[in-house]
């Protein structure tokens, strides 16, 4: 069975905005492991908005850009009731019960299936469908922004691998108890 992976960069105060945390090369390594691991990114309407057309467009002025050249390679599910078409050759836009179709994605062959956003991983994790939860937590106050897994209630988790860079980010891997 395929693992849920929801992976995202975080501040200090859980703000997910992805405008506020610091980015660091050192943590690239682990950014390219979980892609390199997955064959399948999910997300909601407004976390596709902010990667497409950027990482397209980053993988076309820069082909050296790994992240950019994986991120247009990868399959990807976006869920949305008011998405009309998907920019991207890759891209499927899933109207159906989102733990449905996670469940079923989950029995199919392949690699780990990458979530990413806020709204749809909230779900999930209500939901009970996510397997690994992957914080990188940059050095930042944000003060302001979405918070990590607003809404869910009584999620438990016990942490299996911490990492500290120079730069001061917190790599935070968990899953559930």
């Amino acid at each position: 069975m395929r693992k849920v992976i929801y992976a995202i960069s975080i501040t200090l105060d859980g703000c997910c905005d992805h405008t506020k945390p610091i980015v660091s090369d050192e943590t690239f390594g682990d950014s390219m492991q979980l892609m390199r691991d997955a064959d399948l990114l999910v997300y909601g309407r407004k976390t596709h908005q902010l990667m497409v057309p950027y990482w397209p467009d980053v993988a076309k002025n820069d082909p050296t850009d790994e992240f950019a050249a994986a991120f247009v390679s990868m399959n990807k599910i976006v869920f949305s009731r008011s998405l009309k078409s998907a920019e991207d050759k890759n891209t499927r836009i899933v109207r159906t019960d989102l733990g449905e179709e996670i469940l079923r994605l989950k029995q199919e062959h392949g690699k780990n299936i990458l979530v990413g956003g806020v709204s749809v991983p909230s779900q999930l994790a209500e939901l009970g469908l996510i397997d690994e939860y992957k914080f990188l937590v940059s050095p930042v106050v944000a003060g302001e922004g979405r918070r990590l897994l607003e809404g869910v209630k009584g999620l438990q988790l016990r942490l299996v691998e911490s990492r500290s860079f120079e730069s001061g980010h917190v790599s935070l891997r968990y899953v559930k108890s």
